[in-house]
């Protein structure tokens, strides 16, 4: 069975240990390892992963330039990758920067509104939605968190109803320890997709099922959200569902080669 991994984060070597030290601290969980390029590949090595859905998120606008130059070079160095570019609402030239990044080869945008903080649906992004959506470029939320109001799943409902056109791609299941509420997403596998990272060991499995029964198994993407987790954890907790083999070549990975054509 092909898998790809819809959901890590890489960080240059110099930083990665830094830096995953940070999102762990953010979380209060301790992370499993470093974000390296390097440790990706050898812990998706060890569960037969063959492509990574790499990226990073611009916490300021200064940072955006240097993450999707980072990421490029990752993605061109190692063919395994699968690169997002980083943007961020107060970058000065948006246009200029999805034109790089389109150059780039990068397949989509990734935000993470808790560390940008600003929320999914705020009016002064919409602009920068609009402009993603109009080169059919998908974006990846990280989402839910009860401690902030950032990332809720009303919120991308909000968003989703203003800019139609923006294919979206929900981390978590949707909604991290937000999950009771992912019920008001639209149920549309090629406009919104999930994915299972960062949840099944907090979630319960029938809650699980409900959500992939609710929106179907082509609405989610295998996930391990590295450096957090063991992948072969996570592996274990994806098959523990209980899928059919269909549906498993589904999550694994032909859901993810239909949303990013790739």
């Amino acid at each position: 069975m092909d898998i790809i991994d819809a959901h890590t984060h890489i960080f240059p070597d110099k930083i990665a240990v830094k830096a995953s030290g940070n999102i762990g601290a953010f979380y209060g969980i301790p992370m499993y390892t470093n974000a390296m390029v390097s440790t990706l590949l050898r812990e998706g090595a060890a569960i037969g992963v063959s492509r990574y859905l790499v990226c990073s998120s611009a916490v300021t606008p200064d940072q955006t330039e240097h993450i999707n130059d980072f990421i490029s070079a990752s993605c061109k160095a190692h063919p395994e990758l699968i690169g997002l570019g980083a943007l961020h609402p107060d970058y000065t030239d948006i246009s200029g920067e999805l034109d790089r990044i389109t150059e780039m080869g990068l397949v989509g945008i990734k935000f993470h509104n808790d560390f940008q903080k600003f929320p999914i649906d705020d009016e002064k992004a919409l602009p920068m939605y609009r402009e993603i959506a109009r080169r059919g470029l998908p974006v990846l939320f990280h989402m839910g968190d009860k401690r902030y109001d950032f990332t809720g799943p009303e919120r991308l409902r909000n968003l989703m109803l203003k800019v139609p056109d923006l294919r979206v791609h929900a981390a978590h299941f949707g909604g991290y320890s937000q999950w009771d509420e992912v019920d008001c997403l639209p149920i549309d596998p090629e406009r919104l997709v999930f994915d299972t990272s960062s949840s099944l060991a907090f979630m319960d499995t029938e809650k699980a099922k409900r959500l992939i029964d609710r929106f179907g198994v082509e609405s989610f993407l295998f996930g391990t959200d590295f450096p957090m987790w063991n992948a072969k954890e996570e592996m274990e907790r994806n098959l523990a569902l209980g899928l059919t083999e269909r549906e498993n070549e589904l999550l694994f990975a032909e859901n993810f080669i239909r949303f990013y054509h790739c």
